[in-house]
């Protein structure tokens, strides 16, 4: 599995350290892809290219966003299913997304900044995880991978682009 990821992101390493401790039990070889720049994505997808890659993982991060349809007519054209944590991806060709449900975080900072404006102190605040996730599957994506998405996860599915 191709994992990218822009190395310059403070949030980089821990994606990859999570990615690298899952994947042995799951059976999969990690790949990084370290992207920094247009010239990084056009050398990485062309060492690709020459690789078997079954899969790509993207971390939603700004050159990854930005240079996501690349990266995904990459993906289609070599018959990796892209998966991503964050729908933003997913309409953009990506197999699937499965994220914190975007409405729900929106609300969560509002509750937060309606508690910091009349003086709460930052360190008072609890740290909290998201309760609510939402996972899109993206079916013309699975059509043209020649992939069957088991009617069990399209019942789970909160968005079903078709």
């Amino acid at each position: 599995m191709a994992f990218f990821v822009n190395p310059d992101n403070p949030g980089a390493d821990p994606w990859l350290e999570r990615v690298r401790a899952a994947a042995p039990r799951l059976g999969i070889v990690v790949r990084p892809v370290h992207l920094r720049t247009v010239a990084d994505l056009e050398r990485e997808l062309q060492a690709l290219g020459r690789e078997r890659v079954d899969g790509i993982s993207l971390v939603p991060e700004a050159f990854i966003l930005t240079n996501r349809q690349r990266i995904l007519d990459f993906a289609l054209a070599h018959g990796a299913p892209a998966v991503a944590p964050h729908p933003a991806f997913t309409s953009s060709g990506v197999l699937l997304s499965y994220s914190p449900h975007s409405l729900s975080i929106v609300r969560d900072v509002a509750r937060y900044v309606d508690r910091l404006l009349p003086g709460a102190k930052p360190r008072d605040l609890p740290i909290e995880q998201p309760s609510r996730f939402e996972l899109v599957i993206n079916l013309k994506t699975a059509k043209a991978l020649g992939l069957t998405i088991p009617p069990a996860l399209l019942l789970r599915a909160d968005q079903v682009i078709e």
